[in-house]
């Protein structure tokens, strides 16, 4: 079946440590940073806030081998397996996910 893109061309992907299983980060991809990730084997987005391809690393040298690619049964989300050759989160954290939802942020 193929992939089910949303109205702006987009597909929602996680991101996972293929070593740790840890959640790393989530972005979002079309149909031409798919295709350059799976050409290159580097983790490709799309930057919706740039409104432009995002490679991964280019700047900061913290790219993201991709090891696997896996879709949910419904085919609208992504899930990318990866080899992170440095911290995932551009404060430096290893994963985007590193803060704790609290009462009180709620």
């Amino acid at each position: 079946m193929p992939l089910k893109f949303d109205d702006r061309g987009l597909i929602p992907a996680i991101v996972q440590d293929n070593s740790t299983g840890e959640v790393l980060m989530f972005a979002w991809m079309n149909a031409e940073s798919l295709k350059r990730t799976r050409e290159s084997g580097d983790a490709w987005f799309w930057s919706r806030s740039r409104r432009e391809l995002w490679h991964k690393g280019a700047t900061s040298g913290n790219t993201m081998a991709v090891r696997e690619i896996r879709r949910d049964c419904d085919e609208d989300v992504l899930l990318l397996k990866v080899d992170p050759a440095g911290p995932a989160c551009h404060t430096g954290e290893r994963s985007c996910f590193y803060r704790e939802l609290e009462a009180a942020d709620a």
